[in-house]
């Protein structure tokens, strides 16, 4: 007796019928005649090509259209996209297309149209524009060292992506200040370039040799500068350039009556020389961010008063991950190297404006440093507008001394580590505009050192 195709356990005798009817059955499939073999194959060959016929064909884009861009100009918008007019595409690359819209920092949200007509794809991107013309407002310090500062940009000017900043910072009762113009590219070239002229400020220590305490110095670096820009792809540049500056050191009024070791004042011309590559393959949500980012700096600087050359490599590596429930992990390592020269002015410092939160604004510096910073986001409540999130984080860093060997990147004494937490207020419609207000002390017992950071935008 043949069994039912569709018989999947025992008939209810429990006498074994089950495995004689799949002996049977399979028995039954090896006598079938030739014309229902072939049947079988047929169907199945039917459901292969229904199947396949469901997955999409790649067709060409032959329109793209932008609604609602009041400010961003087409040609910005189009520069973004990774797949344009001509190109072949599938539900895939559209939805890239989507995410690099949104990935500008004008732009919130990208909802995307399709029409299908005979010649291939129709495209229409309606594009929630976000303002991009924003207040710069920093505030921070510990015990004795105070900084804040005040200014605007825009990171969007005239709509092509062009930045304009300019901002009052004053560090330590000194006075500082910033013009910087980023032009992203010259009419349809690949080409761009940045002008900023800045003076910096500020009551920075010293460490001399042989001496038991630090020496306190005013110290004003005052540069211009200008450089080229080469956007390999929207989201990846060449840059190189040069500045000219001046560094002038004068020790604080605090040594006037004291005999402490270093010049009275000290006056240094120089010119520096760099190049920087930056790649950023980060993908913004909102509150929520995905993706790496990665910015190596290289550069030489010639003392022109004592014909000195001197090297730097800086790199920066940042790496974001979405988290189940709203969270988002976030890290950076920063990883800096340069001339080892028996100097109190090295070039890496140790702050909590940069580097560590709760430390002090600067109070060592070093000729090669390795810090990373850990955080981990969460998102307490979020409204249409505004985000509110709770961050915990870990800086680490160690310093290597100028004129050190290696091995003081691995010495006990040269490593600081802070740990703390901090609220993030984060108003969405804006592209990292976010309010930042940190605490963090010292996770070593050595270390009594603590302290708040405020300022606007994220840590890093």
């Amino acid at each position: 007796m043949p069994c039912p195709l569709l018989l999947l356990k025992s008939n209810g005798y429990g006498d074994g019928s089950a495995g004689w009817c799949t002996l049977h059955r399979t028995r039954t499939f090896v006598q079938m005649p030739l014309l229902r073999i072939f049947m079988m194959f047929a169907v199945v060959l039917l459901l292969h090509g229904a199947i396949h016929s469901q997955v999409e064909e790649p067709q060409s884009i032959v329109s793209i259209e932008f609604e609602n861009n009041q400010k961003n100009t087409e040609a910005h918008l189009l520069r973004a996209l990774p797949f344009v007019i001509g190109d072949q595409v599938d539900h895939r690359a559209l939805q890239k297309n989507a995410q690099a819209l949104q990935n500008l920092s004008s732009i919130g949200g990208v909802v995307a149209t399709v029409d299908t007509i005979d010649a291939g794809l129709r495209i229409s991107y309606l594009v929630d524009e976000d303002p991009t013309l924003f207040p710069i407002v920093g505030l921070g310090g510990i015990e004795d060292n105070f900084w804040w500062q005040l200014g605007f940009t825009d990171f969007n000017f005239q709509g092509r992506g062009d930045v304009l900043t300019l901002f009052y910072q004053n560090i330590d009762r000194r006075h500082n200040g910033s013009l910087e113009y980023r032009k992203s590219y010259f009419g349809k070239s690949n080409w761009g370039a940045s002008f900023n002229i800045r003076r910096y400020a500020s009551v920075e220590p010293f460490n001399f040799q042989d001496f038991g305490r630090q020496v306190f110095y005013e110290y004003t670096n005052t540069s211009v500068s200008l450089s080229g820009i080469y956007n390999i792809d929207p989201r990846q540049l060449f840059e190189f350039g040069t500045t000219y500056f001046q560094e002038d050191y004068r020790k604080d009024a605090r040594h006037v009556m004291e005999d402490t070791p270093g010049p009275l004042t000290r006056e240094e011309p120089k010119l520096l020389i760099k190049a920087l590559h930056q790649i950023d393959r980060i993908d913004y949500s909102y509150l929520l961010l995905d993706g790496f980012a990665n910015q190596l700096i290289l550069q030489s600087v010639v003392n022109l008063q004592y014909n000195s050359l001197f090297h730097m490599v800086l790199n920066n590596l940042t790496f974001f991950k979405k988290m189940p429930g709203k969270g988002n992990l976030a890290s950076r390592m920063r990883l800096g190297f340069s001339t080892n020269e028996v100097s109190p002015f090295a070039p890496f410092v140790l702050d909590s404006y940069v580097n560590i939160r709760g430390v002090g604004n600067r109070i060592d510096r070093g000729t090669a440093a390795v810090v990373l910073n850990l955080e981990y986001r969460q998102r307490l409540f979020e409204t249409g507008l505004l985000g509110v999130q709770l961050v915990a984080f870990s800086d680490a860093g160690t310093w290597r001394n100028p004129g050190g060997p290696l091995s003081d990147l691995t010495d006990s004494a040269n490593f600081q580590h802070f740990i703390g937490a901090g609220l993030r207020l984060i108003l969405k419609k804006a592209h990292n505009a976010s309010l930042r207000l940190d605490y963090g002390f010292s996770a070593r017992s050595t270390n009594d050192d603590h302290g708040f950071v405020f300022g606007i935008g994220q840590y890093f």
